[in-house]
């Protein structure tokens, strides 16, 4: 790789969130109890969904993607942490520090695209309810997440390769416990600007293209249930837009806390703080709002459970 070749660093420390002992463990532990959670409770929701013929629609479909890519948006990063701490190291290759940059990228894209693809399906569903089968077909929603994948990856793509051209010479310590790119644009040697043009304007375009569509789309939600006479009726529209607006808030929330605020704001801690929560306590509690907030799934998920239990 041509980066390898013109820096003198090999690899990278990442220092964490702690350096005092007894907060280490106490991090390892929450970091373990909220991967687990995160893993199981995904998993559980793509087999429910999976196994329900009842939840087999465009909605579920797309949340069962949505839960997947939470599952390996955790474990970009997560794992690694619980790795460096049972091992005694910080240190990650320049390889891998580029790998997990990559899927950072990669996943934190399709999150927000899939909440994009979401939120357009509710607006079919409640704005144009009586087209909703003909306008979300199987090929649309299939040709949707194929398409959020393609784009994803070659976005991350992109900014992985213009990383990788830069020369990193001296520091090789990363204040965080995951390679971002913001910390690793701290470190370099080479000229940067090519690289901060490029998340500004195309990484840019990228993350705030699909959050216009959402904002559009419930807009003309929020119209079409405002014009409906009946209180239940309003507050059944809005009640299958709740989870997808809780997750929305959790997901850009902290992705603006962390990229879209200005220089004199921004410290390690705070950013650190912020980034566990959109890769980390996000999708954890994912599978929880859904859940919690979901009828259908809820209804689904108690008869798995209660055929597993039937079944011991």
């Amino acid at each position: 790789m041509r980066g390898s070749n013109q820096s003198s660093v090999s690899e990278f420390l990442l220092l964490g969130l702690s350096r005092d002992p007894q907060q280490q463990r106490l991090l390892f532990l929450l970091f373990l109890t909220m991967y687990l959670a995160t893993v199981l409770g995904n998993l559980l929701i793509i087999l429910v969904i999976g196994t329900d013929s009842h939840l087999h629609t465009p909605m579920y479909f797309f949340l069962s993607n949505l839960s997947f890519v939470d599952v390996c948006f955790s474990s970009t990063t997560v794992p690694k942490v619980l790795a460096n701490h049972l091992l005694g190291t910080q240190v990650i290759s320049f390889s891998g520090c580029l790998t997990q940059m990559y899927f950072l990228f990669e996943l934190t894209d399709m999150d927000n695209f899939l909440l994009a693809v979401m939120a357009y399906d509710r607006f079919v569903a409640i704005c144009h309810p009586l087209h909703y089968t003909t306008k979300m077909t199987q090929q649309l929603c299939a040709l949707l997440v194929v398409g959020s994948w393609v784009v994803a990856s070659l976005n991350a793509l992109l900014h992985t390769l213009l990383m990788a051209r830069l020369s990193f010479c001296a520091d090789n310590t990363i204040p965080h416990f995951f390679c971002d790119v913001t910390p690793l644009l701290r470190l370099s040697c080479s000229d940067t600007h090519l690289n901060e043009l490029m998340i500004l304007t195309e990484g840019a375009v990228v993350m705030v293209t699909p959050f216009v569509c959402i904002l559009i789309s419930y807009i003309h939600i929020t119209s079409a249930v405002l014009r409906v006479s009946s209180p239940r009726g309003r507050w059944k529209a809005f009640s299958t837009c709740g989870s997808h607006l809780t997750v929305v808030c959790l997901f850009y929330g902290t992705i603006i806390a962390v990229y879209f605020n200005p220089a004199s704001a921004h410290s390690s801690e705070k950013d650190t703080a912020a980034t566990v929560l959109y890769t980390v306590v996000t999708p954890m509690l994912n599978p929880f709002i859904y859940s919690l907030r979901n009828r259908d799934l809820k209804g689904a998920l108690y008869k798995v459970v209660h055929r597993k239990i039937l079944s011991f």
